[in-house]
């Protein structure tokens, strides 16, 4: 179940790559098809087997052609892979866009500046929810009635580790997240190569510290990171969390 085979429409090809490098760190998520042009995705569908259909589906909404557009291609998804839940992402918060996709029946529904690395938690958030939307997303949508608007899920904000400092946390977002070279993750942030790796260390620490998730014994101390990292707020110790990571080793 938690081996999730995603497919990503997505008009921006920076997003596109950002999104599908995020879920290449995230052993619950497979990216197993992504474009830039909805015929293609469309087209994917259409032929691929039922066993081969994606069990997620991360579109675009902002670029689709309107809210109208955007319920009927939600829907023309469900019809096309009946078991898939659709995730709708965005630049900006559009009533309209929003209340067509809750109305359409996406379980999410979120603000690409807000996700950014947390895109893996808000797929297995979505999977546990009937609607999920990120804070920006409820903030703005106050003034709608929709009853799955109303009764939407905000995504917690990742977890704030009190001890890690601003200089660590750059050096775990750029080295851990992003996997950039620790001369690289240097030469941005000012400093040597060997700071850079004494801070990531401290960052391992810190973050095994504070919370006693489950990992698989082949999870690689840069995954464990990753995941400690990019959890929501709320989720330390709870059984949910340890059983989602845990599920790697069935």
């Amino acid at each position: 179940m938690f081996n999730l085979t995603v497919a990503i429409l997505d008009t921006d090809f920076y997003a596109l790559q950002a999104i599908t490098s995020y879920l290449a760190l995230d052993r619950r998520t497979r990216v197993v098809h992504a474009t830039d042009r909805l015929n293609q995705l469309m087209a994917f569908l259409k032929t691929s087997s039922e066993a081969e259909l994606p069990a997620v589906i991360l579109i675009d909404a902002d670029h689709v052609g309107g809210a109208a557009a955007l319920g009927d291609i939600i829907r023309r998804l469900h019809d096309l892979a009946p078991e898939a839940i659709v995730v709708a992402l965005a630049q900006g918060v559009d009533a309209a866009l929003i209340e067509a996709a809750a109305k359409a029946g996406a379980r999410g529904y979120f603000l690409k500046g807000d996700l950014r690395y947390q895109i893996g938690w808000a797929i297995i958030y979505s999977l546990e929810h009937d609607f999920v939307v990120t804070r920006s997303i409820h903030s703005g949508a106050t003034e709608l009635f929709n009853g799955r608007l109303f009764r939407a899920t905000v995504l917690p904000e990742p977890r704030r580790y009190p001890e890690l400092t601003e200089r660590i946390r750059q050096a775990i977002r750029l080295c851990v997240v992003e996997g950039m070279p620790a001369q690289l993750a240097a030469d941005e942030m000012g400093i040597s190569p060997h700071t850079v790796r004494s801070y990531i260390k401290e960052g391992y620490r810190i973050l095994e510290a504070y919370n006693d998730l489950e990992f698989p014994i082949d999870m690689t101390a840069q995954e464990r990171a990753f995941y400690r990292f990019t959890m929501p707020e709320g989720w330390h110790g709870s059984l949910l969390s340890r059983r989602l990571v845990a599920m790697h080793a069935m």
